[in-house]
């Protein structure tokens, strides 16, 4: 369990953006072969978004792309902000005065919210519920409880809108206040029996919120991408019912890894749906938790400091941002000893770069190319791997 103190802190570095960067901001996360990681990159080693994408060519060119690496074009952005405003909805991008402090802080945050309802929620405290979707009686009840409970002390509830413990946690926290966070487009209801619950949180003053652009439809590899923001908008994580193969082990191990505080409720050993949970307790990686005070305890204990220096996690001093020439040579050398030490397994940067004997600049302004031109896959922890592709 987190053993570091998590919080709010009131004078956050956010900014109001310009309306030219917010937009090349979205043009920039919406590029292929920019994930959450590299968009955070790219902003700490050129400043801002527009130069950034300036960048692009020349870095997947240096990365050893054939094809030119082009921006996702300014008039795709436009039609989705034009959708997005057109849902009643709201974009907030990293490094923008809405966007969750807390969220912030992920390594692999999303670079662009949709957001519908209440932008007001995510800079709410809040508690992440999820579980099992084939809940029992008693599994439902106790999540009743202790959302309502949790509700009632001021904090938000967050949740996945999923069938069973999700479905549960939103509506015992309509009225205290809920989030719930969808795998697909903002304006995609998943599971659609839920449109009632779904209409239900807007209009208690809750909020709807997704990283992937409206309209798109939920499919089996966005769960996980969601899970972790379930996880990042929130002090902690509840876990009620989830059996050993259970999505909801996810958000609970990217709640560990997030350093927040992760709870668990304790089940019988002859029930699967406890096997997780129970686990979880067996191994010391969760609170027990029977009832909310069990809960209130650790998260009003929880003093205000931040989780990360955010701008720490990726060092670029040293850097040139403008790439000169003189250094074509010396780059091509260290990319091809990269290319040598990597394999299609994942290995931690830190282990490259120890193994290389070079600046961390350096390594880290090669790993970047190589992203970029399609040749390597990052991965949270800050694990690398090259994407086998004969056409190299």
């Amino acid at each position: 369990m987190a053993k570091s103190n998590l919080g709010f802190a009131e004078d956050s570095a956010a900014n109001i953006l310009a309306p030219q960067e917010k937009l090349a901001r979205l043009r920039l996360c919406r590029t292929d072969n920019i994930g959450p990681i590299t968009f955070t990159k790219l902003l700490a080693r050129y400043g801002t978004a527009i130069r950034a994408l300036e960048a692009l060519p020349h870095l997947a060119a240096r990365g050893g792309r054939k094809k030119p690496l082009i921006a996702c074009p300014q008039s795709m952005i436009e039609d989705e902000i034009a959708a997005i405003e057109k849902a009643g909805a709201h974009l907030v991008v990293k490094g923008e005065e809405d966007y969750p402090y807390l969220l912030a802080q992920l390594e692999d945050a999303p670079p662009a919210l949709t957001v519908k309802g209440n932008l007001n929620a995510l800079s709410q405290k809040s508690l992440a519920i999820v579980g099992t979707r084939n809940a029992s009686i008693n599994g439902r009840k106790i999540t009743q409880d202790i959302a309502t409970r949790i509700g009632m002390a001021g904090y938000y509830i967050t949740s996945g809108l999923a069938r069973g413990i999700d479905t549960c946690a939103h509506q015992a926290a309509l009225d205290s206040g809920t989030i719930a966070v969808l795998a697909g487009g903002v304006d995609v209801i998943y599971p659609a029996e839920n449109e009632s619950l779904y209409n239900g949180i807007l209009s208690h003053s809750g909020a709807i919120i997704a990283e992937n652009p409206i309209g798109t439809q939920p499919q089996a590899r966005h769960f996980p991408r969601r899970n972790r923001i379930i996880s990042g908008l929130s002090l902690g994580t509840l876990v009620v019912e989830a059996n050993l193969k259970s999505g909801s082990l996810i958000t609970a191990r990217m709640t560990l890894e997030q350093n927040r505080e992760l709870f668990c409720i304790p089940g019988s050993p002859l029930d699967p749906r406890a096997a997780g949970t129970n686990k979880l307790l067996k191994e010391g990686a969760a609170h027990l938790v029977t009832n909310a005070d069990d809960v209130l305890n650790v998260l009003n204990d929880l003093r205000i400091s931040p989780l990360f220096e955010t701008n720490g996690t990726f060092d670029f001093d040293g850097f040139d941002n403008g790439l000169p020439a003189a250094q074509e040579e010396n780059s091509a050398e260290l990319r091809d000893d990269i290319l040598s030490q990597l394999s299609t397994a994942p290995v931690h940067v830190d282990e490259l770069i120890r193994a290389l004997g070079a600046s961390v600049p350096d390594v880290l302004s090669v790993l970047l190319e190589l992203e970029l031109a399609g040749r390597l896959e990052r991965h949270h922890g800050n694990r690398v791997n090259l994407i086998e592709d004969d056409s190299f």
